[in-house]
């Protein structure tokens, strides 16, 4: 018999995603059929899975422990194996600029270039330079990731900088992806765009993702309901506020109010506005010149800035009403005061 103590970063989720965690060999259909026979139980009571599991609770796995052993998969978690296969993947060390951090969440200002999650399986993204991150500073154990894993709450694109929330407890993660999810944080971006615009705007349309090119386009119109050939549409809204002007380019802070891939960028290429060094959506001949000038081979989009609500709950109660800023990067203030914007 084993018996099992829930700590906090294990509490909050379902009972039998804890257990597909914990013994990660078994197939499901072994311990829903050790849950009816009462072989697994919850505080000394009979489970079907589906309990949401609280810290102190406890689990008894009323099985011998050679089965339990041959369930668990203990190569994944090894210290020696863990760090080992980090190493392999991590190109080099890298130190994260840490914005804000508290017992439960940290805020890190995303260079250019970095993955915010895999793409691949051999990729090194964020994600793993967090965990890291945690470990080097003990403040997540190697047998902690064995059933809890921390991670980031909201992504940005490789080539876009600012502002990425990850959670280092099971409830901050739910907490900060239900409010990038309910909109009720507010995301802000900077971004320097080709031509003079001249007012603030809100504007509205419908963005069509071809699914296949990983592209999207902007229509005024609601697009036909049935979309095919691998796309789908979503109704978007992006409202700019102009910061700085001249003939040839424009600062602009962006409030992102919906939040689909690559928003900001298709739909200010849209009105005729791309953003500078975005050759994806932009205008060619405006990124060679920077390019060729001061070297940009990214767009200069930036998330910089993070409203909280007045009202977070939980463990994430301390960032109630906080504003979070993250300085822009080097070249992009450098190219911007080059252009009398900034």
């Amino acid at each position: 018999m084993r018996e099992i103590s829930i700590q906090k970063n294990e509490a909050g989720q379902r009972m039998d995603k804890f257990l597909a965690k914990y013994l990660n060999k078994a197939p499901k259909s072994f311990f829903y059929k050790m849950m009816r026979k009462k072989n697994i139980t919850l505080n000394g009571k009979k489970a079907v899975g589906n309990e949401q599991l609280k810290q102190g609770d406890v689990i008894k796995l009323f099985l011998a422990e050679e089965t339990i052993e041959n369930f668990i998969d203990h190569s994944q978690f090894s210290k020696k194996k863990a760090s080992s296969a980090r190493k392999q993947t991590a190109v080099k060390k890298v130190q994260l600029d840490i914005l804000y951090e508290d017992e439960a969440a940290v805020f890190i200002n995303k260079p250019v270039g970095m993955l915010s999650q895999k793409a691949s399986p051999t990729d090194t993204s964020l994600v793993e330079y967090f965990i890291d991150y945690l470990l080097e500073n003990g403040k997540i154990t190697e047998e902690e990731l064995h059933t809890f894993h921390p991670s980031v709450c909201n992504r940005l694109d490789r080539n876009t900088s600012g502002i990425v929330a990850a959670g280092k407890t099971l409830q901050a993660l739910q907490g900060l992806s239900e409010m990038f999810r309910d909109r009720t944080l507010k995301k802000y971006y900077l971004c320097l765009v080709k031509g003079q615009v001249k007012e603030n705007q809100r504007i509205h349309g419908y963005l069509v993702k071809n699914k296949k090119t990983n592209k999207v386009t902007v229509s005024q119109k609601k697009p036909a309901e049935q979309i095919k050939d691998g796309k789908e549409a979503s109704a978007i809204d992006t409202e700019y506020k102009v910061l700085a002007r001249n003939r040839e380019t424009t600062l602009l802070e962006v409030h992102l109010i919906t939040g689909k891939t690559h928003q900001i960028r298709a739909h200010l290429a849209s009105i005729g506005h791309p953003i500078a060094g975005d050759y994806k959506y932009g205008n060619r001949s405006f990124n060679d010149a920077l390019k060729k000038e001061y070297g940009l081979r990214s767009q200069l989009l930036h998330a910089y800035r993070l409203e909280f609500p007045e009202n977070c709950e939980g463990d994430i109660k301390q960032l109630s009403g906080k504003i979070l800023k993250a300085p822009v990067p080097a070249l992009f203030e450098q190219i911007c005061k080059a252009q009398g914007v900034m």
